[in-house]
């Protein structure tokens, strides 16, 4: 049985200090970075990435600074610069001859557009006009700096080389970026207490009970007097069998008979009538 070869890692060379004694030389540094990228690529050791992580680590802090304005916690930001960070890392080919910044930097960015693109959106927005949303954005605040004032829609517009209408669906679809509270005002008079919550549609049942009388009020004249009465009871008045015996003098029996009766007869001249207009529901 042929014996078991054993690897042996060799600790990367430690950059050595400058002539000062006060800071590490910056030539020494990158091959001290190379030479770990070359052992972490040779072996993929956990502890040579945990090395490489924790040596970049500022540039990814850095990196996610930039956002600090959004709405987004730092913290969040930060953590996926890291992610973003390790797979520069796992990916990163020290044979190029290339800074490994250089990589690095724009995959970071790639990895937290792509966290402003498909996670902190409340709602579904189409990806293309996200894109163009924060487009309008980075060219507002860029036109702003410069101009020292806010562009107007036709400057913007043509700024990012697109028409008022896609600049104007672009700006309402940042609004959806952080949903406005139901609680919120609607106006800024102080005597006004009206919240945007008050502004939305609600369901109204009642609609169900219009459409029924509506259609009784065309068949009513097809029964007699006492079905007429029975059946308005019910459902003008809203009151059980039971309240309508006492009004009429019948028992709650009687009430029901009478009621399946127009019913029946409303049957045969409506065609079909729902069984569920002569229960108490």
């Amino acid at each position: 049985m042929a014996a078991s070869a054993t690897i042996t890692l060799s600790p990367a060379p430690r950059p050595r200090r400058s002539s000062s004694g006060d800071q590490i030389d910056p030539q020494e540094r990158l091959r001290h970075e190379r030479a770990l990228f070359e052992r972490y690529r040779a072996f993929r050791d956990p502890g040579d990435r945990e090395l490489l992580v924790r040596r970049f680590l500022p540039l990814a802090h850095h990196l996610a600074a930039r956002f600090l304005r959004t709405r987004e916690p730092f913290d969040d930001l930060f953590q996926v610069a890291c992610l973003g960070l390790v797979k520069a890392i796992d990916r990163f080919d020290v044979e190029r001859n290339t800074a490994f910044s250089s990589y690095a930097v724009p995959t970071i960015l790639g990895e937290l557009k792509r966290y402003f693109r498909d996670k902190t959106w409340p709602v579904s927005v189409p990806r293309d006009l996200k894109d163009l949303a924060v487009k309008v954005d980075r060219t507002a605040d860029e036109l702003t700096t410069i101009r020292g004032h806010p562009p107007s829609m036709r400057t913007l517009a043509q700024a990012l080389g697109i028409g008022e209408d896609d600049l104007l669906e672009a700006m309402k679809a940042n609004t959806a970026y952080e949903p406005l509270s139901l609680d919120v005002r609607r106006h800024r008079d102080e005597d006004d207490l009206d919240t945007v919550g008050d502004s939305l549609g609600r369901a109204d049942h009642g609609y169900r009970r219009v459409e029924q009388h509506a259609v009784l009020e065309g068949l009513l004249r097809f029964l007699t007097r006492r079905q007429r009465e029975v059946v308005r009871l019910r459902f003008d008045e809203d009151l059980t069998q039971q309240e309508i015996g006492d009004r009429v003098g019948l028992s709650q029996m009687q009430v029901s008979r009478i009621l399946q009766q127009a019913m029946d007869r409303l049957g045969e001249i409506a065609g079909t009538v729902p069984r569920a207009l002569v229960s108490d529901g």
